[in-house]
């Protein structure tokens, strides 16, 4: 099971920059939103070999401090409710404010690990302000620099340290597909996911999980076997509101990581927007496989082929360069082409595990390689001498063996991709490509 850490705290006090430090990323995921602007972000982390997924309830523009304050308190519950460790940023060059105060309130009442960060500490006398922080009563302040990186590392080994060990609750069977249905708030997920099991309850087994895990159920009926992976925000009323963007960000890692296969769901009526490039984009992060679903087709007046055709062409476009993915039109509602949706999922599953024997794979790519080298760098020449597909990879992942490997730039990359998709079906299925020295 994946596990979740966010970042919570008033604005202005470096979440954002916190957030980039530790993802080791440039700029935030942006989402506009009428009225409100925020800065949803999400990645993940790899630190010694541990890898965890890290959220950031980013910052608000509101009209009063009453609103301000309901708004905050409703993402630290979510953080509360969701995540497995709690990040509370303060900024150290301030001291304690009112906000903060009532924030660790809430904290204090739950049951998870909270870790004290004492952001901007390299700011003139800031660390003569950090004593002020034991008042909040959530333990002692660890103290970091999120512009220059100061103290992230130790921040990094207590938040592995104060991970919680996986439940050892009973794990769904490795050779059964596991998927998740996601998107954006009313892209008709819940429709679909009663289409799926309808009133008469074809799910056979539940598997149980915790309040914040995802649990999966077992569906056999009608020639499918799989797992609907579902997590505790479809399953169950929160105390907050059900269409906070914050919130289905969250419930998306939950069913992502414990997915083979992502179902993602696109409202035909207002196409495609930021929040679904940020799913898509969460989907690839984790390595996962991938079915597309335009939701709610029976509204649109012209259903044309030339208009599919239109819609198809604007969602590969911007989901580029991972285009190879199927794009199914439905309708959850009058239930039109969900099998349909079932038939491609499993495909996209068996695809993510298909071996190519050595022996074929480099008969073929070999051939067009010598048709198509690489491309010379300051006079030295790239010559692959043999691939492999190595078998025991979560996806498709091959190896190219080269006397040159470094000088191997991303466009030959995807031009390798691309020859080894139009020869096997990996339709739906990210491809791992690893360039190795071979003098």
């Amino acid at each position: 099971m994946g596990r979740l850490v966010a970042i919570v705290g008033r604005p202005n006090v470096g979440k954002s920059t916190l957030f980039n430090r530790l993802t080791q990323t440039r700029h935030a995921i942006v989402d506009d939103t009428a009225g409100t602007t925020r800065d949803r972000q999400y990645g993940k982390v790899d630190w010694c070999g541990q890898e965890f997924s890290i959220v950031d309830t980013g910052g608000w523009v509101v009209n009063s401090d009453d609103v301000f304050e309901s708004e905050i308190n409703k993402q630290v519950e979510i953080a509360i409710e969701e995540a497995d460790v709690i990040l509370f940023v303060v900024d150290a060059s301030n001291g304690v404010t009112d906000l903060d105060d009532k924030v660790a309130q809430i904290l204090r009442r739950s049951k998870k690990p909270v870790i004290l960060v004492a952001n901007k500490e390299d700011k003139t006398e800031a660390r003569y302000n950090i004593p002020e922080f034991y008042s909040l009563g959530l333990g002692e302040p660890v103290e970091v620099s999120s512009a220059n990186g100061s103290g992230t590392g130790d921040l990094l080994d207590k938040i592995i340290a104060d991970m919680p060990e996986p439940k050892a609750d009973d794990q769904p069977e490795d050779n059964v597909a596991k998927f998740a249905i996601v998107g954006r708030p009313n892209a008709g997920k819940s429709s679909l996911i009663n289409a799926f099991i309808g009133e008469e309850r074809h799910i056979v087994t539940d598997i149980a999980g915790t309040t914040r895990d995802s649990i999966y159920h077992r569906y056999n009926k009608f020639g499918f076997d799989f797992y609907l992976v579902d997590t505790a925000g479809i399953r169950k009323k929160q105390k907050v509101n059900e269409d906070i963007e914050y919130y289905s960000v969250i419930r998306s890692i939950r069913a992502i990581e414990a997915s083979d296969v992502c179902i993602l769901m696109i409202d035909a009526t207002r196409g495609i927007e930021a929040q679904d490039a940020n799913i898509f984009s969460l989907i690839q992060r984790n390595k996962k496989g991938l079915v597309v679903c335009v939701n709610k087709w029976d509204l649109i007046e012209d259903r044309s082929a030339e208009v599919q055709k239109r819609y198809e062409e604007a969602i590969r476009g911007r989901f580029a360069p991972f285009t190879d993915f199927p794009i199914l039109f439905t309708s959850a509602m009058t239930k039109q082409r969900i099998f349909r949706v079932l038939e491609t999922a499993i495909q996209v599953f068996e695809n993510r595990k298909r071996i190519i024997p050595t022996s074929q794979l480099n008969t073929y790519m070999l051939e067009q390689i010598a048709q198509t080298p690489p491309p010379s760098n300051k006079g030295k020449f790239v010559k692959i001498k043999y691939v492999t597909m190595l078998k025991d990879s979560v996806i498709p992942t091959f190896v190219f063996f080269c006397n040159l490997p470094q000088w191997v730039k991303e466009p030959y990359r995807r031009f390798l991709e691309n020859k080894i998709r139009e020869k096997w079906d990996f339709h739906g299925t990210p491809i791992q490509i690893f360039m190795r020295d071979k003098s």
